[in-house]
């Protein structure tokens, strides 16, 4: 690994745990959610999400060019760059590797489904991006899921986590961030099996966030390094509050309860708004 990306990839990675919990608020269509709230005040979920101090926020392009500068090199920027939906095979790049390094980004994100038709031209398009990128020495991190392309539900069984997470690898990515298969033995071997690092993708919505932190130990406990996390941080009406209580997990060990009592939260505040 070339100096350029090594001083990138140590700042994502900069926390002693050799972990990291980054928040991801970089949703679109795609998630069929429109707007919760989270997202649509972004400004001030960006002011919350900075005051609990994450190792990164990934955002696409147009968020971190409008609202991004008043947190400039507070935390690692990662910029994604796919619009596309689990339903259907169409995709496009919003932006380049390029464009994340003109907005003073420390990594490139790029999203692919994997399964059933156009995973030919998914992998192609990735594996494009990292060629592009290795201009600029800045990391790539594909978020990859595999999916049922008939209904358009994103699968976790380990089988097909492991299959995507193996695309992924050979198409050169730097990170992969892939969803929590719900075993920690089986993801533990998918880890093991990969041959850069790998961190979980924060999940479905859960119900409780006390459930999304229970989700996040067993994660740790698989040997990953750390996650990236959405919807159950920016999903709480407390939103630093719940990004504390993920860092005690991802980076203190701390079990749920735990974390909740450091984050100063009641497991009623934890609960879903």
């Amino acid at each position: 690994m070339n100096l350029g990306k090594l001083v990138r990839m140590n700042r994502i990675f900069s926390h002693p745990s050799g972990r990291l919990c980054s928040v991801a608020a970089d949703h679109f269509f795609g998630y069929g959610e429109g707007l919760p709230p989270g997202l649509r005040h972004i400004k001030s979920t960006l002011q919350a999400l900075v005051a609990g101090r994450p190792d990164a926020v990934t955002l696409h392009k147009g968020i971190a060019a409008s609202a991004w500068a008043p947190y400039a090199g507070t935390a690692p920027l990662i910029v994604q760059s796919t619009a596309m939906h689990p339903k259907s095979v169409e995709r496009e790049q919003l932006a380049t590797p390029e464009d994340a390094v003109r907005l003073g980004a420390d990594a490139f994100a790029i999203a692919a489904f994997i399964g059933g038709a156009g995973d030919a031209a998914t992998l192609r398009a990735v594996a494009d991006s990292v060629r592009e990128a290795i201009r600029y020495e800045i990391p790539v991190i594909c978020h990859i899921y595999p999916r049922d392309l008939s209904s358009g539900k994103i699968l976790f069984n380990p089988e097909d986590i492991a299959f995507a997470v193996r695309c992924a690898a050979e198409t050169g990515a730097d990170v992969v961030k892939t969803p929590y298969c719900g075993d920690v033995r089986a993801y533990a071997e998918i880890v093991a099996d990969c041959p850069v690092p790998l961190v979980a993708a924060g999940g479905p919505k859960c119900d409780t966030l006390k459930a999304a932190l229970e989700m996040m130990a067993e994660v740790v406990a698989s040997g990953a390094r750390g996650a990236t996390i959405g919807r159950n941080i920016w999903g709480f009406q407390k939103i630093a509050a719940a990004l504390t209580a993920f860092k005690a997990v991802i980076h203190d060990g701390k079990s749920a309860d735990e974390a909740l009592k450091i984050a100063g939260l009641t497991t009623a505040e934890g609960a879903a708004p």
